[in-house]
């Protein structure tokens, strides 16, 4: 006989498993655009090695380019990666810890992810709309507007938000939290 507790967290399992799947797909999609910048940084890096050492002319843009895009790629891959349990984390110390440490030490290092998440989208909106209300450009020869690049931040910060509620939604109904669930495979679920 199935007790109230049981269909309540099996409900709430399956609800993870959606919002898991939610998640899922918009981080996958950021980790390939991530990935996609990195092949085309990649490229133009090749690109200006080649010009500079065998045509002695090299773009001078292509530095600037790639470390704006930096931004970009770090951004859209954090959660991917934090999703993946692929983050620094303290093992030192959470080796050391039972059960219930561990769960404690899973539930304060995402609620701490969620209140970067939302430093990141606060101060990164506020920051990138100051920019574009005082239409800042870049330095150098390209002059892209701050504000567009400035994104990237309340962008990322939303994604890792989106997981460390995952992730929180995951501990609270007994779901397999997403550092243990990186090691099962997508269809055992």
């Amino acid at each position: 006989m199935n007790r109230p507790e049981d269909a309540a967290s099996s409900g709430g399992r399956r609800f993870t498993n959606r919002i898991g799947q939610f998640v899922r797909v918009i981080d996958g999609a950021a980790m390939a655009v991530s990935a996609l910048g990195i092949l085309i940084s990649l490229a133009l890096i090749g690109w200006s090695i080649v010009m500079r050492y065998l045509f002695n002319s090299p773009p001078v843009w292509v530095d600037e380019v790639v470390g704006f895009m930096l931004v970009g790629i770090v951004m859209l891959a954090a959660a991917q990666v934090l999703r993946n349990g692929e983050h620094i984390g303290v093992d030192l110390f959470t080796t050391h810890l039972g059960e219930r440490g561990k769960l404690w030490a899973q539930v304060w290092a995402s609620l701490s992810v969620l209140a970067v998440s939302l430093i990141f989208v606060a101060n990164g909106w506020e920051t990138a709309m100051f920019s574009r209300s005082l239409g800042i450009v870049t330095e150098g020869h390209l002059e892209i507007p701050v504000y567009s690049l400035m994104l990237f931040l309340p962008l990322g910060g939303v994604l890792m938000l989106l997981t460390a509620i995952e992730a929180l939604l995951r501990l609270a109904f007994g779901a397999p939290s997403l550092a243990t669930r990186a090691s099962i495979p997508e269809d055992a679920e």
